[in-house]
């Protein structure tokens, strides 16, 4: 038996075991591809396991539902009306993503090249159109030590805007111009979507959202047992997992891959990781702008001017904190298959001989969307750690600094109340 225990010991902490073990979401999401690649009828919408229920509904409710469990009510009230993140990242989601995907593709269609298939440049448009993704960019801001809060905050606006929003900026952008060969015919249809879109938000967000917060407030200590003692760090990466393996069941059930050439589908994979890595730097220079930063870099005092004090009091709060830096960085570029599938499927019809090619785009950007985003998690997550602690400063200053209770990877409640990156800035003894 001692043997026994000593072999395991010995292959448990060999280097290849414990590069498995580091390596195990990577792999996991390979293994999912493969799986949905050979037995596509049980993952897929209506297959074996009808994947839009158990997947789309069940699934990510349990990431709501751990979401609400682990965050308290005031800190969910705060992110709630912290406008001023919300109004960056669905700027960044809905126009400036989309907005420079259009020249892009304006760009790559002015080449006639063809091996470039006219309707995956369709489909890369209408992609970037698409808001914030439903659980990815929840659990990825969570394992980052980001504000999570927020991030939930931002699935619930954009994918309410979304259904609304995204047919007519793809409208604004496919009504003229070299795209107009995309527009839809009708997007009448969309409005029926609406429906269903706040059908999907209540069952998988807002209900265990809400029936987490009760059990919170209600049952405090056994709450609180249950996430120290079954350690559900690991919870939210395997629920995405399932969400990956569903989505590659549905596309590869309807050959949605064999309608595009082999030089679409290279082109997409590193078109989609360039965008991805770029609209994640853009909301990172937005929200961490130097302009701001020195610009505003004296509080007000008695001897400031009307219009630099008006001014600091409108400008300075979107100088964001780290914390609320990475919910944006995960948000603003993330985009949805749930709602975009049925969303393009809706504006072009369900039995559009383009279907497929429109839809392609969608599933790799989800796919290498989640690919890239963990690959960031351990320098944004190294990025958090460098907040420090520090007092309660003027309100004034740190009025959009949302100050949420952050579960750390071992479920364990980290109070973030305090936790700002910035030196308090000296009150002003001269005129502006």
């Amino acid at each position: 038996m001692r043997s026994m225990r000593s072999l395991g010991s010995r292959i448990w902490e060999h280097r290849v075991t414990q590069l498995i073990v580091g390596q195990w979401f990577y792999i996991g999401l390979a293994v999912a591809v493969v799986l949905a690649y050979y037995f596509p009828n049980v993952g897929r919408h209506g297959g074996v396991i009808s994947g839009e229920y158990t997947i789309g509904y069940g699934v990510v409710a349990l990431i709501f539902l751990q979401n609400g469990l682990s965050i308290s009510t005031k800190d969910l009230k705060v992110n709630i009306f912290n406008w001023r993140a919300h109004l960056v990242v669905q700027v960044l989601s809905f126009l400036v993503t989309s907005a420079i995907t259009y020249g892009l593709c304006c760009w790559i269609k002015s080449s006639n090249d063809p091996r470039i298939d006219d309707w995956v440049l369709v489909g890369v448009l209408m992609t970037s159109t698409l808001p914030t993704t439903v659980a990815s960019n929840v659990v990825m801001t969570t394992n980052a030590g980001g504000n999570h809060i927020l991030a939930l905050a931002e699935v619930v606006i954009g994918n309410v805007l979304g259904a609304f929003l995204s047919p007519l900026v793809a409208q604004m952008y496919m009504s003229t111009g070299p795209m107009k060969y995309g527009n839809p015919a009708s997007g009448s249809s969309v409005k029926a979507l609406y429906g269903q879109v706040l059908k999907q938000l209540s069952l998988v967000v807002f209900l265990p959202l809400i029936v987490g917060q009760v059990l919170r407030n209600v049952f405090p200590k056994q709450v609180k047992w249950t996430l120290e003692t079954l350690r559900l760090r690991f919870l939210g990466s395997v629920c995405l997992l399932f969400i990956t393996w569903s989505a590659f069941s549905t596309a590869f059930y309807q050959k949605a891959f064999e309608t595009v050439s082999r030089i679409c589908i290279i082109f997409l994979v590193f078109f989609n990781i360039g965008m991805y890595l770029f609209h994640t730097m853009t909301s990172f220079a937005v929200c961490r702008s130097p302009v701001i930063k020195r610009g505003f870099a004296t509080r007000p005092g008695p001897d400031s001017s009307v219009l630099y004090t008006a001014s600091y009091r409108i400008i300075q709060p979107f100088y964001f904190n780290r914390l609320d830096t990475v919910a944006v960085m995960f948000c603003a570029p993330a985009k949805t298959a749930t709602l975009g599938v049925p969303l393009v499927a809706a504006q072009y019809g369900s039995d559009s001989p383009n279907l497929g090619k429109l839809l392609v785009p969608v599933v790799i950007y989800q796919f290498e969307q989640i690919v890239v985003a963990a690959w960031l998690v351990p320098l944004l997550r190294a990025w958090c750690r460098k907040a420090k602690p520090k007092p309660d400063l003027d309100q004034t200053y740190h009025d959009n600094i949302s100050r949420p209770t952050t579960t750390t990877g071992q479920g364990i409640q980290t109070d973030m109340t305090h936790y700002l990156d910035e030196e308090p800035v000296k009150p002003s003894n001269y005129i502006h």
